[in-house]
């Protein structure tokens, strides 16, 4: 009988390690040396052990995820062929955004809608429309992100008014599969904190719950978006499958998969050493891998100050397939699991957002919070904190606040505005912003350019 390899080793308890190392700091105070505090509230410690694993039991895709490509609908016939060229070059989903009603003939043309994943993200609401447009498709595999909570946290108004936009949600739950979608991506990039990612997402959808009820629980979808924390991007998305599996329990639903659609963020994103954005973004996507996403659309190097266009799109597309293809991570996301650090991390990124989630519903909920700005400040504060570590160097973005190359110019290479441009309508609540941290910095360098061309040119 053969004798299991580590039977010839002597167990080690985390006090012996503990000591250890305390004994290797030669007087350093461990706390103060090796413990990092973040801005979760999460003590992260230099070594984890089998006493750290969690005993969470997290429900992964099990066909692997999908790449997806996103185009936005102007010319019906030219966002078809991008969507044939796509699916052709190794995409297997689409995503097509619009913010008007189309021509979806058109646009589906020689796209087999029965076998392809396709969502919608639209910027107007139109229950017409939409039942149309899932009348014509009738497959499982589309899925609409419509989302008009999200539409109100982000504008500060209703598409229409509380009354209307909830009589139209409702003809389309009523008849279409997949329809609600959650846009858990607004808050990260408006420089929320993960654990009020997951608690403010989590009581978002818990309105449309309370409104509709637990029918309702299999037509919704979510968005989130990861940013560069690589293990915490990773924690996140599967704290938040247990907390929705959680939550569902609650209206006498189970074993219903949270479906999540995800996107690098555009918070940490740059215009100046935009080629940093590349490695970015690879890395967001494999923390989107690990986490367990069903769908994955990249973002471009260039999409923050660029049009669309085929290089930043091809390339974008090309490193989802290099990670699927050449990286092995075709069925990757259940490679998490047993990690001790991992694992320790989704167990209080997921006890924590509970807790907050629970003082929002007792507080009186989701939109009440919003409407009385209460969020929106909390949002406000975390991004606040964020944008200081970033101004003292605490976070770094190579190429921006740190080792800028002063021959980078790029007045002449922006084609769209990359910064929060300034709203003048009155709204019913303070709409939260997506704001991306370097732009502050950027306007100046910029600034500075332009008088230095104005001081030559003089």
């Amino acid at each position: 009988m053969k004798t299991p390899l580590f039977d010839d080793f002597l167990k080690t308890t985390p006090a012996a390690w503990k000591n250890k190392i305390q004994v290797d700091l030669k007087g350093a105070d461990y706390n103060d040396t090796l413990l990092w505090k973040t801005q979760e509230g999460i003590v992260v410690k230099p070594f984890y052990t089998k006493e750290d694993q969690s005993s969470l039991e997290i429900e992964t895709p099990k066909e692997g995820f999908n790449i997806c490509e996103t185009i936005f609908v102007d010319d019906e016939k030219i966002a078809n062929l991008l969507a044939i060229d796509a699916l052709k070059r190794g995409a297997n989903s689409l995503q097509f955004t619009a913010n008007k009603t189309f021509n979806y003939r058109k646009l589906l043309l020689n796209i087999d809608v029965k076998t392809t994943l396709i969502y919608f993200q639209f910027s107007f609401l139109d229950d017409s429309f939409q039942l149309e447009v899932s009348k014509f498709i009738n497959s499982e595999k589309t899925y609409f992100q419509t989302d008009i909570i999200g539409n109100l946290a982000e504008s500060g108004n209703w598409f229409f008014n509380l009354k209307e936009d909830f009589i139209k949600l409702e003809r389309i739950q009523k008849n279409t599969p997949n329809c609600i979608g959650i846009s858990g991506d607004l808050y990260q990039n408006c420089g929320a904190t993960i654990t009020q990612q997951l608690a403010y997402t989590l009581a978002h959808a818990n309105e449309y719950l309370n409104k509709f009820g637990s029918t309702v629980v299999e037509k919704i979808n979510f968005s989130f978006s990861v940013g560069s924390n690589y293990f915490f991007e990773i924690a996140k998305l599967r704290a938040f499958r247990v907390l929705w599996s959680a939550l569902i329990k609650e209206y006498d639903t189970e074993n219903l998969e949270a479906h999540i659609f995800v996107q690098p963020s555009l918070r940490n994103k740059t215009i100046y050493d935009y080629n940093v954005n590349l490695l970015r973004t690879t890395s967001e996507c494999m923390s989107a891998i690990l986490g367990g996403s069903n769908t994955i659309s990249n973002v471009s190097y260039d999409a923050i100050y660029q049009k669309s266009n085929e290089f930043g799109k091809r390339i974008s597309r090309n490193q989802l397939l290099i990670l699927q293809q050449e990286s092995y991570l075709r069925e990757a996301q259940n490679f998490a699991e047993g990690s001790y650090y991992i694992e320790s991390i989704t167990q209080q990124l997921a006890e924590n957002a509970l807790t907050l989630f629970k003082q929002i519903e007792k507080s009186g909920g989701f939109l009440k919070q919003l409407k009385n700005g209460i969020l929106q400040k909390k949002i406000k504060e975390s991004a606040l904190k964020e944008e200081n570590s970033f101004i003292e160097k605490k976070i770094i973005l190579l190429g921006t606040n740190l080792q800028q190359n002063k021959e980078d110019k790029m007045q002449q290479k922006i084609e769209l505005y990359p910064f929060v441009k300034q709203r003048n309508i009155k709204t019913l609540v303070p709409p939260l912003t997506r704001k991306r941290l370097s732009e502050s910095l950027e306007k100046d360098r910029l600034h500075s350019e332009k008088s230095l061309k104005n001081l030559k040119n003089g």
